[in-house]
């Protein structure tokens, strides 16, 4: 993608990147490391500050750098990235280091940029990034492997997200993803606006009235 594309996103609709539930991709860096994993259970939490919540399995390597930096970045991968979004769910950067001397970055030959409040890189091609301060809750890490996160920095490519709402008409390769399971996913379709709906209120006699 363009650099171009990128558009910053006010903090108090940064939530918005989230909450139609797309699978994101999360990079961490720390000590000279780097990685960046998909996961799919991920959400906004709050508004003011914004927050974000994401599960990262004890296994995984960017969990590690990740707590040991204190920040993180979420991004939204697009169609376009379906296979490569598969691919680093299912690659150990831990491993690639080990074999090959390089990580997953260097594998996937995948094209970076810096963000601009957090040292986590972010992936380019995306729909969207979410760079995040950790909200550190060890009890809650422990157990659940769930992490929060306070977004301190947020962008958008501007051709589908826009004065706070997702549009991807004309842009099918840009739509997000949303994993179901097995390398099954589906994406973003057609975007619809509700109508105000009155209540129907059943009356004493049997009736109804509005």
């Amino acid at each position: 993608m363009n650099a171009s594309h990128r558009r910053p996103v006010p903090l108090n609709k940064a939530y918005r990147l989230l909450n139609h539930g797309p699978t994101v991709l999360v990079s961490a860096a720390h000590g000279g490391r780097r990685n960046i994993m998909a996961a799919a259970w991920a959400m906004p939490l709050d508004f003011d500050p914004p927050k974000v919540a994401v599960v990262l399995d004890k296994s995984t390597w960017t969990r590690v750098l990740l707590e040991g930096a204190g920040s993180f970045a979420l991004q939204v991968p697009t169609r376009a990235q379906l296979d490569l979004t598969e691919a680093l769910g299912n690659s150990s950067g831990r491993e690639i280091v080990e074999r090959d001397g390089h990580d997953k970055f260097a594998a996937y030959g995948l094209q970076t940029f810096a963000g601009v409040a957090a040292d986590a890189p972010l992936l380019e091609g995306c729909a969207a990034w979410l760079e995040c301060r950790l909200l550190p809750e060890p009890p809650i890490q422990q157990r659940y492997d769930l992490f929060l996160g306070e977004v301190i920095a947020a962008q958008a490519d501007a051709r589908v997200f826009a004065d706070g709402r997702w549009n991807f008409a004309g842009h099918d390769e840009l739509r997000t993803l949303h994993h179901v399971a097995g390398g099954h996913f589906i994406v973003d379709g057609e975007a619809v606006d509700a109508r105000p709906l009155a209540p129907v209120l059943r009356t004493s006699n049997g009736g109804t009235s509005a």
